[in-house]
């Protein structure tokens, strides 16, 4: 009798338990995800769920981005579904909303999207890879705020891959050209959900001390969005700081140390009861107040003070 030759029958990668196939999905790139996706109308389905790309996003696009970036999108998404862009008038022929010149097309997106087309079709069901890719290419501009010199612009901020910088747009009579070639470490998420116009509610006032970090609204008149500044709290001039009791005084003195100690705009009082606007046209509007605590961030201020402190003595 012959003998009988047992033959190894291959295993296939669908063969696999599907934990085992998830934890090897989870190790593959956004280009091997999307080579992975034309396997198989199943693997399609695998790849391109949103589980798979929110940890690309994350680990990519974390620091910039915030919660109002995946609420603008969602909006995105609806529109898309709805076919609201192929036949809304704003649309123009390179297939974006509206333009950065004159007023925004549509006042409760903000945010903007150069190409709708990433979204026709069945694009709009994958949440997470439609975003991930608007964000990689640069179509979408997202909300976010930007570093510039001792403040911190609102802007909406799109990426360019050959450089792997950022360029930014701010509205102030217009969308204006805030700057290109800007690093990443010059971008960051929103801080807070206030939009630029109105002002932030500080729920810190009661606890500020001498020496705590902040950052507080400023704009010049009260047409101009907000800007947020870098300050710290100082003491009263009444003050012995052997004894201090500054905290516990109704006047807050905030100092921008960027300034000489000769100017004007060196020391500012502020009533900590007023959880509102305060100022005047001289010296601009004053609003919110943001406490800053994490360490990173205050690290951040203090190393753009000496880089604006040394280019200021060369």
């Amino acid at each position: 009798m012959e003998k009988s030759t047992k033959v190894d029958v291959p295993v296939s990668l669908l063969d696999l338990p599907e934990s085992t196939l998830d934890l090897i999905l989870k190790c593959l790139s956004p280009i091997d995800l999307c080579t992975m996706s034309k396997v198989c109308v199943f693997l399609k389905g695998k790849c391109q769920s949103d589980e798979f790309w929110e940890n690309h996003i994350k680990q990519k696009w974390g620091r910039v981005i915030g919660d109002a970036v995946y609420k603008e999108w969602k909006w995105h998404i609806a529109i898309a579904k709805d076919g609201v862009l192929l036949k809304n008038q704003h649309t123009n022929q390179t297939g974006s909303m509206g333009s950065f010149s004159g007023v925004w097309p549509n006042l409760f997106l903000a945010s903007y999207l150069e190409d709708f087309k990433v979204l026709n079709g069945k694009k709009s069901n994958n949440f997470m890879m439609s975003l991930y890719f608007s964000l990689e290419t640069g179509s979408f501009w997202f909300p976010a705020q930007v570093y510039k010199g001792l403040m911190i612009h609102n802007a909406l901020v799109n990426y360019d891959s050959q450089s792997n910088t950022f360029q930014a747009r701010y509205q102030n009579g217009g969308w204006r050209c805030l700057g290109k070639n800007i690093e990443w470490d010059m971008v960051r998420a929103p801080s807070v959900d206030t939009l630029p116009y109105l002002v932030h509610l500080s729920h810190s006032l009661d606890t500020l001390k001498p020496d705590d970090h902040i950052e507080i609204q400023w704009r010049p008149n009260t047409q101009s969005p907000y800007d947020w500044w870098y300050a710290v709290i100082g003491h009263l001039d009444s003050c012995n700081q052997s004894c201090c009791q500054c905290e516990y005084n109704d006047t807050l003195i905030v100092e921008f140390r960027q300034y000489p100690e000769i100017s004007n705009m060196r020391r500012i009082k502020l009533c900590r009861k007023k959880n509102e606007e305060q100022g005047d046209r001289i010296g601009g509007y004053y609003g919110g107040i943001r406490k800053l605590q994490n360490h990173n961030e205050i690290q951040t201020w203090k190393n753009l003070f000496t880089l604006q402190f040394q280019t200021a003595c060369d």
